[in-house]
């Protein structure tokens, strides 16, 4: 599974209740990436690929009657691609004895390369062909980190149950990332929150999430099971860093409720903020956990409405692979039960 963090800062304090600037997470196609091989007109890609196959029949057989039938093309159609590939590179690469050929020293050290590249284009391709294969293929998928340990395992479970051999690439992230993990091509479909809307995406609303107001055991709201979100306007706060879909939210409610919070804290992780709650450094707006946390008591917001709402989005007019289009349709059907409980 792919963790990628959105900036250097782990955890910051923030004493003066001013928001912390947000470093720019790595683009997601920067990193990682073979330079690309230029393809203008003129370039020795564009001018020797079409002949290179051509060149290593010949070269294996050394022979261009035996080439050409292994080729399915004429023998005399074989003979001129060979006579331009050699005029083009300015060697002879054959030594000729009729119908016979034999590899000159440079046709011998240009060979060895050309079944170098022929081998890597040939497992590229089956690469990108089993990924597509709606029995076995592979699903690039972003989500949230805060559905990384029960809702997101959970789908992948029941999606398997009529799908067991899809592969999954597992992205958690925050949302601006993976949207741009979408444009980037390095995800396929990703999980997120608030559910994104921009032209060059598709996005669907699968399901809401209440939010709820995290105290410490010992605060003076513990005692209470509901509260108006006013009530929390003189708290500290411990949030996600800017850029974060759940910091934006929290802003919005507070905003709502008549006040800008005061952010003591800002985190990366839903579980870091809850055990700075335990601490007694601030509360939080926080979907419920996974497993209950010792030491910090979750109050219902009853105003605002404190919800959060979880979509699915994709990259608009892009084709969708067998096993992408299957886990689209799988996680659609979802709609309104997405997250357990």
């Amino acid at each position: 599974m792919t963790h990628q963090h959105s900036s250097q800062r782990r955890l910051s304090q923030n004493s003066n209740a001013q928001d912390i600037p947000v470093t720019a997470a790595t683009s997601p196609g920067a990193t990682g990436s073979t330079p690309a091989t230029p393809l203008e007109p003129g370039s020795w890609p564009a001018l020797l690929a079409p002949r290179l196959a051509h060149f290593a029949a010949v070269a294996r057989t050394e022979h261009v009657t035996r080439a050409a039938e292994e080729l399915g093309m004429p023998q005399s159609t074989l003979s001129r691609s060979l006579a331009r590939l050699e005029g083009e590179l300015g060697v002879d690469l054959f030594a000729r004895h009729g119908r016979t050929l034999t590899l000159t020293p440079a046709g011998r050290a240009f060979s060895a390369s050309v079944e170098r590249a022929l081998g890597e284009v040939e497992k590229a391709a089956e690469t990108v062909r089993a990924d597509a294969d709606l029995t076995s293929g592979k699903v690039a998928f972003g989500f949230l980190h805060t559905m990384g340990s029960e809702t997101v395992p959970a789908l992948i479970r029941a999606f398997r149950a009529d799908h067991p051999h899809v592969r999954f690439t597992l992205v958690q992230n925050y949302g601006e990332w993976m949207i741009e993990a979408l444009r980037a091509g390095r995800l396929d479909l990703c999980l997120t929150s608030p559910v994104p809307d921009a032209p060059d995406l598709v996005a669907r609303r699968l399901d809401e999430q209440r939010l709820r107001l995290v105290v410490p055991d010992d605060h003076r709201l513990a005692s209470r099971r509901r509260i108006r979100l006013a009530e929390a306007a003189d708290e500290a706060f411990v949030t996600l860093e800017p850029g974060y879909g759940l910091r934006r939210i929290t802003d919005a409610l507070c905003a709502e409720a008549g006040f800008r919070p005061r952010v003591a804290f800002e985190g990366e992780e839903a579980e870091t903020l809850r055990g700075l709650v335990a601490a007694g450094l601030g509360v939080a707006l926080l979907p419920p956990p996974a497993v209950p946390r010792p030491g910090v008591v979750e109050l219902t917001v009853t105003a605002p409405r404190a919800v959060r709402e979880i979509g699915v989005a994709w990259m608009s007019g892009h084709p969708d692979t067998p096993p992408v289009a299957a886990f689209k349709r799988f996680l659609l059907s979802r709609r309104g039960h997405l997250l357990p409980g």
